[in-house]
């Protein structure tokens, strides 16, 4: 099982972050040991003096491929969740000052909350414009709308199969909007997908 993430795929997101926007998916990776499910806690690592949230989609493949072309990619998910992709923000800005991989920032144990559940594309009205929020003590503070993704869905699927053999069960994180900030011990993220709560994690 893979976890591949997106960076930059919103407009506001790269934005607010001093970025500039990608012309192609921006791909990095997670392992599995980052993945924390059944709305378990983070403990907060002593690597690290700040933690940023950044709530996503999820596409779960449902089914191998590689090289996969625009008109079967839809054919390669059938449902969406919803996950945070932490960040020590503080680690990133090192490794990007000297040029390395990101992966101590973004992939360590526990960085990756997954809902358990993932909403068939057919339950979800218009798969074009799906709409997810995360909150953090009852406040909104990020929202999102896949319509305003940089790249979609399929142009992911279609980009990542070109280097990476899709699998069944691998999860892509599509990439996190506007609004990204830190947290601390004792706040508590809810993350919402088309009005439906769907992952809860607690800062410990």
């Amino acid at each position: 099982m893979k976890i591949i993430c997106i960076g930059r795929n919103y407009v506001a997101h790269a934005s607010e972050l001093g970025n500039e926007v990608p012309a192609e998916p921006l791909i990095f990776m997670k392992p599995p040991s980052a993945i924390l499910n059944s709305n378990k806690p983070l403990y907060y690592p002593d690597f690290t003096k700040s933690i940023h949230h950044e709530v996503e989609l999820v596409l779960k493949i449902s089914k191998n491929g590689r090289h996969i072309q625009p008109e079967f990619a839809d054919t390669y998910y059938e449902s969406i969740g919803l996950g945070i992709d932490f960040t020590a923000r503080d680690l990133q800005q090192k490794c990007k000052e000297k040029g390395h991989p990101w992966e101590i920032a973004k992939g360590w144990d526990g960085s990756a909350p997954l809902s358990d559940a993932f909403i068939p594309v057919s339950e979800i009205g218009d798969p074009k414009s799906i709409h997810f929020d995360l909150q953090c003590n009852g406040q909104t503070v990020q929202k999102g709308d896949s319509a305003l993704m940089i790249h979609s869905f399929n142009q992911i699927i279609c980009y990542v199969s070109r280097f990476f053999k899709l699998q069944k069960g691998d999860y892509i994180f599509t990439g996190t909007p506007e609004g990204v900030g830190p947290v601390k011990k004792g706040d508590v993220l809810t993350g919402h997908l088309e009005g439906r709560k769907m992952l809860t994690c607690e800062i410990r």
